[in-house]
């Protein structure tokens, strides 16, 4: 019989970063109205819970307390199906994630930081604030303003974390995209932005959504050689991903022209280099798209994993 699992929800953030109240948001959105949660508060705000309807607060401001026998222990307590976690500001998320229960599976991690502070935690405090941004499935950055935003945007999230949706939200409650078509998740003021085989998923959905980004950058990447007939000069190696599940498989590629590739077999690998342009492509449609300019194209080894996950 397969061992039951419970999902963990984490909210990491430092003191007055609004934690609480994102909590108290999705309480009240009925996140527990039928499952019984254990809500694991690690450090003691201003703010107070609220909506405990099937919900058991545990407080725990000594990270030596944790450990996977007490945590399972009062989770089989008040037979809870799922797990909130505070995290205190000054802990790491590795801090809990080293003493969970192996049945407890992180579902989702939100770094919450207020746009007010955030300088002075980023400089001060660096190795704990990067902690929380790195692993974050997602980041909410509060009390912004005009110059906050531009601020936190020159200092470039994105190269912290490819894969996290991160949000600005302003002081009147409307949020933004951090995405806004101005930042990106690579350093583009390199002569040649390498494109891991890893980071492949995230350059792909960048430069199709905001090819003018990319206008004039050289780029190298490596990906599998296909040559569609109906295309003419143009060909598009690329790469499989899984988008959600095996079932749902899609072949990632941009378009490619300048170079005479055939010699090279179809599906096999290649490094290319390539310079990038927004140029029509009719299997963009009618608005442009990327086109790169191919610089230089050789065989290579295929690499260890030649799925993308996106």
């Amino acid at each position: 019989m397969q061992e039951q699992v419970f999902p963990v929800y984490l909210l990491a953030g430092f003191l007055d970063s609004g934690k609480t109240t994102f909590i108290n948001n999705i309480l009240a959105d009925g996140f527990a109205a039928e499952d019984k949660t254990l809500l694991i508060s690690c450090e003691e705000g201003e703010e107070e819970y609220r909506n405990l309807k099937n919900v058991t607060v545990l407080q725990v401001e000594d990270l030596e307390l944790l450990t996977a026998e007490f945590l399972l222990f009062e989770q089989e307590k008040c037979s809870a199906t799922q797990i909130i976690v505070e995290l205190n500001g000054m802990w790491n998320i590795q801090d809990l994630y080293a003493v969970m229960p192996e049945n407890w599976i992180l579902y989702q991690i939100v770094a919450l930081a207020d746009a007010r502070t955030f300088e002075m935690y980023s400089r001060n405090m660096t190795a704990q604030m990067m902690d929380k941004l790195r692993n974050a499935d997602m980041i909410i950055i509060k009390h912004c303003d005009e110059t906050l935003r531009m601020a936190l945007r020159k200092r470039n999230l994105r190269l912290v974390n490819r894969q996290a949706d991160i949000f600005l939200e302003n002081e009147d409650g409307s949020s933004e995209d951090y995405m806004d078509g101005t930042v990106s998740a690579f350093d583009l003021t390199r002569p040649v932005i390498e494109i891991a085989d890893e980071e492949y998923g995230f350059w792909f959905v960048e430069i199709m959504d905001n090819p003018e980004m990319y206008e004039g950058k050289t780029v190298s990447y490596r990906a599998m050689m296909l040559k569609p007939p109906q295309y003419g000069d143009y060909f598009t190696p690329g790469r499989m991903a899984m988008v959600c599940c095996e079932d749902d498989m899609s072949f990632l590629a941009v378009a490619c022209v300048g170079a005479d590739v055939s010699g090279i077999p179809e599906g096999s690998w290649v490094r290319i280099t390539a310079v990038c342009r927004t140029e029509h492509f009719d299997p963009y449609g009618e608005d442009d798209g990327p086109v790169l300019h191919v610089t230089e194209i050789v065989p290579c080894e295929k690499p260890e994993q030649e799925m993308v996950r996106m």
